[in-house]
């Protein structure tokens, strides 16, 4: 498979053949420095003219793997590079992880070169040499027939939503995939020697809204034909010229407010005077103002929305600029909490209910453009926009 740079979701053509797109989350549609090379926010994947899908063979075990040519991220058998995810995190910021969780050449992604396209995702890629290679200290076992099986060290986990990617969606239940594509119940520690339970009756095939984790990143996987029915860039930038052409004020300052530009919302830069902010807890939009704290330590925390009284985070507003998390093509309505992402109602009560992997076994929804954990009592705000006075 190969990537192609793609700004709009066209229909699903003969030439070439597009399978789908893996995006990862938290990036909001392009890495902070940009989508360079092989590391991009999201990786579209195309028929290649020449399969290159992997066949089982001899078995090699090292006794001082440290000497052998292992593959790192500079070869070419390595389609797309993905590096760990800061939730929250913003252009310019220091990043604290000094080294990635992410397993070297954490999975493989294999597409039938024929319709229905079927997708089947493996734990391990590639070493220099094109051969499957897994470090010391991942686990490894025989299977019954003979073949070896394995985990990466921190492991390849997968959960697919029982109904696809629609607002009708239930999450389903995190499992964890080998070498062989087998799946497994997770493990007692995500980089414990020991598997979990063979799950006889489930596969590896993945499904328009399947979630992979890789700890450190957590990527979406979408059908072709499924990001035919999601909204474009252009149709998102169409609705929030629709919100900013409708005038909204501030209800205090009575100064028209204006959503950013998309490009300035995907890479959470400096604030503009326009800029929305909002009261989570009652959804009331403002422009900034300085007074109404309740903490001095964190002012932001604790405001009194000077429409209700109601306390609560006060935050600025930036538009969701990733159309592969919206579930529809809806008006951007409501706000995640705490983090003020906006989307559409649908798409903000879909993510709210997705447990996505955090640390070994402990699971919380997050918001899909900024990766930030969700409020465990309101996931989610409603906004109450003032239109201009008469």
């Amino acid at each position: 498979m190969f990537s192609s740079s793609q700004e709009e979701h066209c229909a699903p053509s003969k030439d070439p053949v597009k399978y789908g797109e893996l995006v990862v989350l938290g990036y909001n549609g392009s890495l902070p420095n940009g989508d360079r090379g092989r590391r991009k926010s999201r990786f579209a994947l195309y028929r290649r003219t020449k399969a290159n899908g992997v066949k089982p063979s001899t078995v090699h075990i090292l006794n001082t793997p440290q000497a052998s040519k292992i593959g790192r991220s500079t070869e070419s058998p390595i389609d797309f590079v993905v590096t760990d995810t800061i939730a929250g995190g913003q252009e310019g910021e220091e990043t604290p992880i000094t080294q990635s969780t992410i397993s070297r050449f954490a999975c493989r992604v294999v597409c039938e070169r024929n319709p229905p396209y079927t997708a089947r995702i493996y734990a391990a890629g590639f070493d220099s040499s094109k051969n499957i290679f897994l470090g010391e200290k991942a686990a490894k076992w025989k299977n019954p027939d003979g073949h070896m099986d394995g985990l990466t060290t921190n492991g390849v986990l997968v959960m697919h939503p029982k109904g696809g990617f629609t607002e009708e969606s239930k999450p389903g239940v995190w499992r964890e995939i080998s070498v062989c594509g087998d799946v497994y119940t997770l493990r007692e520690t995500r980089s414990a020697q020991t598997p979990g339970k063979l799950v006889e009756n489930e596969s590896n095939i993945l499904q328009d809204g399947s979630l992979v984790d890789l700890c450190g990143a957590t990527l979406l996987w979408r059908t072709a034909e499924g990001l035919f029915h999601t909204p474009t860039q252009k149709h998102l930038e169409a609705l929030r010229q629709e919100i900013n052409a409708a005038r909204p004020q501030c209800p205090v300052g009575l100064n028209t407010l204006a959503f950013p530009s998309m490009q300035r919302s995907r890479a959470l830069s400096s604030l503009e005077d326009k800029q929305p902010w909002v009261y989570l807890a009652c959804g009331h939009v403002h422009g900034y103002h300085n007074w109404g704290h309740r903490s001095e330590q964190e002012p932001n925390t604790q405001r009194e929305c000077p429409m209700c009284r109601v306390v609560g985070p006060y935050v600025p507003l930036w538009l969701g600029c990733e159309p592969a998390f919206y579930v529809d093509t809806g008006a951007p309505t409501h706000a995640f909490v705490p983090c003020g992402h906006v989307c559409s109602e649908k798409s903000v009560k879909y993510w709210a209910e997705i447990p996505l992997p955090h640390g070994t076994h402990a699971f919380h929804a997050a918001c899909p453009f900024c990766a930030t954990q969700l409020s465990l009592t309101q996931g989610c705000s409603k906004l109450i926009f003032q239109g201009p006075v008469d």
